[in-house]
């Protein structure tokens, strides 16, 4: 099982390539090479294929299904399940631990095409890796990676990342959710996590919790809880304006028991855990933020390119063209910030603020292009016919989670000072 989840990276892969060799041979037409793409000749053969491997499944299995998806608020089960099919519900994790065993660039190269066919599944999938997966993966011990980790890179089993609560966004350091000695080594949780992506299907969850309130956010804990565990329950499903195939519901813990065994790291590590947690998942909202402004603008340019208005197609007017220009710029400055953040990482380098630029300027290029998209469509582009207005109503979150736009500049600023001052 060790290999499988790189095998099915490498298997889809070659499919892909020989698929689009095969086409180009014959001369058919392959419908994703129709659009541009950033240039960037130094981007590895290896992730140009995930790319492609990844792109094809977007447009086979999923753009063709995330409007009824959307529609009936419906878990996309066979599309998850046919990611960890893939490898790619635990692309970055170790291949020792049942993942990948792929790097960070990958992992954002993938996101973007997940999420250009299904916003969605983009999210569920990066919840999974970026929030679920990576702190078990770099932080746990190798009995708790058996465990907690590789039923989860495989596919086989979904998590979330319980950090948020009712009354805390930003302040993740306010964590009211306490943990307490339960006099045999363990624990006992009480409290409610909020906003939690993954909610309804996880079977495990990485839970922050106040174990010595005096040291504040230095005594912030983390856990692994199983969520079928006793005194843990589910909140209803929020009613969302988008992403409506994922779950978001809050977890509640009413005396949930856990060992030590389950603890995550050191006791304290927790906040350390979550932010450096965090710093990665942005990197994947911002891969999620891109496959929405792309397929915005794969949108606008092939209805500005079918639609007539005096006598030619819209794409001909300089209202148009300037719209569209706006659009790619923001797009392209926005995936190569994410590329340089993920390389940062992969070499082990310093990357929260890149991480923090990526992710602020993904989601505003996201939240513009599917405003504009909408522009260029007219009044196609309000009704759900179109995936114009679906795409705009994806692209608000990205602005939201994993931090905001206004502590992403907090982010940016903080580090960039922290940097003048030496």
């Amino acid at each position: 099982m060790l290999a499988h989840a790189r095998h099915s990276v490498r298997s889809g892969i070659s499919a892909a390539v020989v698929s689009r060799s095969a086409a180009r041979s014959s001369g058919a037409a392959v419908a994703t090479t129709r659009r541009p793409y950033t240039t960037f000749d130094g981007l590895p053969e290896e992730h140009q294929m995930v790319r492609d491997m990844c792109r094809k499944f977007a447009d086979e299995e999923l753009a063709p299904h995330a409007r009824g998806w959307d529609a009936r608020h419906e878990f996309p089960a066979d599309a998850i399940s046919q990611l960890g099919d893939l490898g790619l519900m635990g692309l970055a994790v170790s291949d020792e631990h049942g993942g990948a065993g792929m790097d960070t660039l990958a992992y954002a190269l993938a996101m973007e095409e997940v999420s250009r066919g299904c916003a969605s599944v983009g999210v569920i999938m990066s919840a999974h890796n970026s929030l679920y997966c990576a702190p078990v993966d770099k932080f746990g011990a190798a009995s708790q990676k058996e465990e907690w980790l590789a039923p989860y890179a495989s596919g086989e089993k979904i998590g979330c990342f319980g950090l948020s609560e009712p009354g805390n966004g930003s302040d993740a350091g306010a964590a009211s959710t306490t943990a307490k000695p339960d006099g045999d080594g363990g624990y006992i949780l009480n409290g409610t996590k909020a906003w939690i992506t993954n909610a309804h299907e996880a079977a495990a969850a990485v839970v922050f919790a106040t174990t010595d309130k005096s040291k504040k956010h230095k005594g912030i804990s983390a856990f692994v809880v199983s969520t079928d565990a006793p005194g843990f329950s589910l909140g209803a499903k929020e009613d969302k304006i988008g992403i409506r195939a994922s779950s978001t519901a809050n977890l509640i813990m009413e005396d949930v028991k856990v060992s030590a065994d389950q603890l995550l790291g050191e006791e304290g590590e927790g906040f350390k855990i979550a932010m450096v947690t965090l710093d990665g998942g942005r990197i994947g909202v911002a891969g999620q933020a891109l496959g929405i402004a792309q397929a915005s603008i794969d949108c606008a340019a092939a209805y500005a390119l079918e639609r007539k208005a005096f006598g030619s197609p819209i794409a001909d007017l300089q209202s148009i063209q300037i719209k569209l220009s706006r659009m790619a710029l923001a797009t392209d400055s926005a995936r190569l910030l994410n590329w340089r953040a993920s390389m940062l990482k992969d070499a082990n380098k310093p990357f929260t603020k890149e991480a923090a630029m990526a992710k602020l300027a993904a989601s505003e290029a996201a939240t513009m292009c599917a405003h504009q998209a909408m522009q260029v469509l007219g009044g196609m582009g309000y009704v759900t016919e179109m995936p114009a207005e679906r795409h705009w109503r994806d692209a608000r979150i990205t602005e939201i989670y994993e931090g905001t736009s206004e502590i992403m500049h907090l982010v940016i600023a903080g580090n960039l000072l922290k940097e003048y001052r030496g």
